[in-house]
């Protein structure tokens, strides 16, 4: 947690945001696995409450009367049958005046404050739910069915929320930083471990067990797979084979959870075949351009689009792609390849604030999400300021039913080479991703250590460490 004067000040800032009514920031609840008393799923704190709020306990809600210049905490303590299980921890007035609030009051209370608020006409501001329970909860207190909720969000607070966490702060920065510096450990683990005949299963379960053993927690769900075509493709049981290509996409979430986000792609021989080197220099070029091209006032989507029409160009040189390659972008043929967009904002959250609205998060009035395969998934098109932290995630997969699929449509004839394409359906697919922050006349690199990327470095890395 940090000092408390940061919590006293966002929460200054976000009320001359919004300006009027009393908003109310829910935290998280513990969430069972298979029975109540089964908390196998960590606790994760809703981001924005730790945001404004800093606790980290289940059962808690941050109310902040913007008309009566007030503020609360509301929870209950927990009661001794708690304590004999867990331990004792700190009273929620405690826990209020660690973060600089004045006043605390049990979770009965929230009905009150909600009540006075509607008789008095004044607006109460949430931010749209992601738990059930939560959803239930709003609708008790405020009789809003799930279903409508969240379109019933408040937009003056949404909005002041992403103004706020968009641009991160110094102690912001270090502990992203800190999180890649966990993820170098994590992924260069997976570098070690990954030859022929090694499950999935196992390098995915040493990935995480990396970031335990440092004291934080994966991120997201660790993806690690031979079958890169697959975007989210988490550990099987699949043995690792000669001659594949391994994917891994994994981050850290730190103890102030902020996160780290990395893709690497490996050869489980050790040594790249000609083929896999030659898609695998385009993903590296594309993701080295971008970091030439990101600086405040570009948008992210020229970035995206500069880097496709790069990736383009590379794809007709190896004959996989040919024609104009403006036209071939414009209409979406690259996507066969990279049916994702370019990167995303990380911060508390890996994708930052995303259950927030994409649509005002990464976008905005000048730009606006597209409609077109692909690029659709770009989650985040608007200028890039001073102070963001994005993904630089470029990658080139080859799916056998997307390919399918087009041929059989004919889509894309003058753009997509099929009867070549058809060779790479057991190719796999190759991702880059690093974390970068937008300074003030550019980007850098976000961590200590890089983690190898460079071909010759990964092959030389994956020598040190064989058996």
């Amino acid at each position: 947690m940090f000092n408390k004067e940061v919590y006293i000040n966002r929460r200054a800032e976000l009320k001359k945001l919004v300006k009027e009514g009393v908003i109310v920031i829910f935290g998280n609840n513990e969430s069972p696995c298979n029975y109540p008393g089964n908390a196998y799923y960590p606790f994760r704190q809703d981001s924005s409450f730790l945001y404004y709020f800093g606790q980290r306990r289940d059962g808690l809600v941050g109310v902040i009367d913007c008309d009566n210049d007030k503020e609360c905490l509301i929870g209950d303590d927990i009661d001794i049958d708690d304590i004999v299980w867990f331990g004792s921890v700190d009273s929620v007035a405690d826990m209020a005046g660690q973060v600089g609030v004045a006043h605390s009051a049990p979770m009965k209370t929230l009905q009150d404050i909600c009540n006075d608020a509607k008789k008095s006409n004044r607006k109460i501001h949430f931010l749209p739910p992601y738990r059930y329970d939560t959803k239930i909860q709003i609708m008790d207190l405020l009789g809003i069915h799930p279903s409508q909720q969240k379109e019933a969000a408040s937009l003056e607070l949404i909005m002041a929320v992403v103004k706020m966490r968009q641009c991160k702060t110094d102690i912001e920065i270090a502990e992203i930083e800190d999180a890649c510096n966990a993820g170098y450990y994590m992924h260069t683990k997976a570098m070690q471990l990954v030859k022929p005949g090694v499950t999935e299963k196992y390098i995915g379960g040493q990935v995480d067990g990396m970031a335990h053993s440092l004291g934080m927690h994966e991120s997201f769900a660790t993806i690690f797979t031979q079958h890169g075509e697959i975007m989210h493709g988490n550990p099987s049981f699949n043995v690792l084979e000669e001659g594949r290509l391994a994917l891994c996409d994994a981050g850290a979430e730190n103890k102030e959870f902020y996160c780290s986000d990395n893709t690497r792609t490996m050869p489980v021989s050790g040594k790249f075949s000609q083929r896999q080197l030659e898609i695998y220099s385009i993903v590296e070029a594309c993701h080295d351009f971008a970091l030439t091209v990101a600086k405040p006032g570009v948008r992210w989507y020229d970035v995206h689009m500069d880097v496709c029409r790069l990736m383009t160009e590379k794809l007709k040189e190896l004959g996989l792609m040919k024609g104009d390659t403006e036209a071939a972008v414009q209409a979406g043929a690259h996507a066969m390849f990279m049916p994702h967009g370019l990167g995303h904002m990380m911060g508390m959250d890996v994708h930052d604030m995303e259950g927030l609205g994409q649509q005002y998060v990464g976008f905005d009035e000048e730009t606006q999400p597209s409609t077109i395969f692909g690029t659709a998934s770009l989650r985040c098109g608007k200028r890039l300021q001073e102070g963001f932290v994005m993904t630089d995630e470029p990658g080139i997969y080859f799916i056998p039913a997307l390919i399918d699929e087009w041929r059989a449509k004919k889509m894309h004839m003058d753009f997509l080479n099929y009867e070549m394409l058809e060779t790479y359906k057991d190719f796999g697919g190759i991702r880059l991703e690093d974390d970068i922050l937008i300074t003030k006349d550019g980007c850098r690199f976000l961590g200590d250590k890089r983690i190898p990327y460079h071909p010759k470095d990964v092959e030389e890395f994956m020598e040190k460490w064989k058996v």
